[in-house]
């Protein structure tokens, strides 16, 4: 990726005070956070707004491809064609890169094929596939079509890949050398091939099949003699990629085994590309996210998906939720002859359902973390199961005290008292067993638990909660 342009590269196109107002304001784009200023971007749109599109480019040119990304997304979508024409190459194949999925398919929807493809050319293999997988398969197949022969068997190559799979995610370019060079061949060959990639950490040792049997760190080679085999230096433990496997996998070999980079390998052993960690902290922000809003119910929660879909997404789950409520309520409805005798009872029956809801929620999202991040195994789960429960035991009884001791206080009668705290122990430890078995069992099924989970344990806490209050009700007070 390319450096921050110089700042004082303005100056050079003339010492006039215009240029002098740009400089000021392209130095102060940027607030403490490295974020947009409101105003420079109101500066820019302006100037675009205004015809003068060379104003617009003299205070956007210092910004990083990450930045001018940033400045595309905070445009209104219907000016941002506008603002992206005006900028010409300053929106180059980098700043594609760096563009949120949405608004940048919005702008290459406004690109000719032959556009699309010169800046896929400039990209590596991942990010040019990431740009294009989700183009019309006519659109897609025009681009492709546009390209160089080696980059179009690169990208189809990377395009039959399952989506998420470390085959999308991987590079093409890297350095793999034979086991028998020495380390001064090796140098050698890095420096006389100019058609090798630049961006590389680690070299690949591979055998006459073009299977990987060791890596080098550029740093071991740099600090050799010359006269050393590769074979004698190289390290032969190594972590493969295979290259089907899901990318949140890829993710947690990486943060488990400290790796900077990671060779893939085909279903023969073959090397077929290699993985940087810049791409997978990418996947773990990504699948993070991700986890969290599938637990809410928000889909992929992004502000620039089009309303529509995230009405429809969001809209799915709540009438999910609308049918647990009506069973819940189904529940309420079996006592409403209790409730007519104690009114109170109406008044309490929330603060159950409530205060078990919570808990199976912290303790849904501790197991949900804990299944993506392979925590919870076979040989631990029961183990999980019953820690959990004596937590929510713990909890419960604690829970019940204060709030009977509370209740008492102000109804001053024992009875509900007793009744009440019952229930908020009870409805505690099915929140905790919930939160734990269900989540457990979706992924022993193979039912991803962050998409699922919510609604279930939210439909347990709820009808025990009531049946549990109002049934203890009707036998001890009535």
């Amino acid at each position: 990726m390319s450096e921050r342009g110089d700042p004082a590269e303005p100056l050079l196109r003339g010492d006039d005070t215009d240029d002098e107002t740009i400089l000021e304001q392209a130095e102060t784009g940027l607030d403490e956070d490295d974020r947009l200023k409101p105003a420079f971007l109101s500066s820019v749109l302006d100037a675009v707004e205004d015809g003068d599109s060379e104003k617009a480019r003299d205070l956007v040119s210092p910004l990083h491809p990450a930045d001018i990304a940033d400045l595309l997304e905070l445009t209104p979508s219907e000016r941002r064609a506008d603002v992206a024409a005006a900028l010409g190459d300053l929106v180059g194949a980098e700043v594609l890169s760096e563009l949120n999925d949405y608004v940048r398919d919005d702008l290459i929807g406004a690109l000719a094929p032959e556009q699309v493809a010169e800046f896929a050319a400039e990209l590596d293999t991942d990010d040019a596939v990431a740009m294009i997988e989700d183009m019309e398969e006519a659109d897609q197949q025009a681009v492709l079509d546009a390209l160089d022969p080696e980059d179009r068997a690169a990208i189809q190559s990377a395009l039959s890949y399952p989506e998420e799979s470390a085959g999308r995610l991987m590079q093409r370019d890297l350095v793999a050398v034979p086991q028998h060079m020495t380390v001064g061949q090796v140098i050698d060959y890095l420096r006389d091939n100019g058609d090798l990639t630049r961006d590389f950490w680690e070299i690949y040792v591979v055998d006459a099949m073009h299977r990987p049997v060791g890596y080098c760190q550029l740093s071991w080679i740099l600090t050799c003699p010359r006269g050393i085999a590769m074979a004698d230096l190289m390290k032969r433990e190594q972590t493969l990629i295979p290259v089907d496997m899901d990318q949140e996998e890829v993710a947690l070999r990486f943060q488990k085994y400290a790796l900077i980079s990671a060779a893939v390998v085909d279903s023969a052993g073959r090397l077929v590309g290699m993985i940087t960690v810049d791409d997978v902290v990418h996947i773990i922000a990504e699948e993070a996210g991700e986890d969290i809003l599938r637990l809410s119910g928000a889909g992929e929660g992004d502000i620039n998906q089009p309303i529509l879909m995230t009405v429809r997404t969001r809209l799915v789950w709540l009438v999910v939720n609308l049918g647990t409520a009506m069973i819940a309520a189904s529940v309420v409805g079996l006592f409403e002859h209790t409730i007519e005798r104690l009114a109170m009872l109406a008044a309490l029956m929330g603060i159950v359902s409530g205060m078990g809801g919570n808990a199976g929620t912290q303790t849904l999202a501790v197991m949900v973390r804990a299944i993506a991040t392979n925590q919870v195994t076979s040989s631990n789960t029961l183990r999980m199961i019953v820690r959990e429960f004596r937590i929510a035991a713990t909890n419960g009884s604690v829970l019940g005290v204060l709030i009977g001791i509370g209740s008492y206080l102000i109804y001053g009668q024992l009875g509900l008292s007793l009744v009440f705290a019952t229930a908020i122990l009870i409805n505690n430890m099915v929140a905790g067993l919930a939160g734990v078995l269900i989540p457990v069992t979706l992924d022993r099924r193979n039912i991803d638990p962050a998409v699922s989970s919510a609604v279930f344990v939210t439909m347990m806490t709820d009808s025990l909660g009531f049946f549990t209050f109002l049934g203890l009700a009707t036998i001890f007070l009535t």
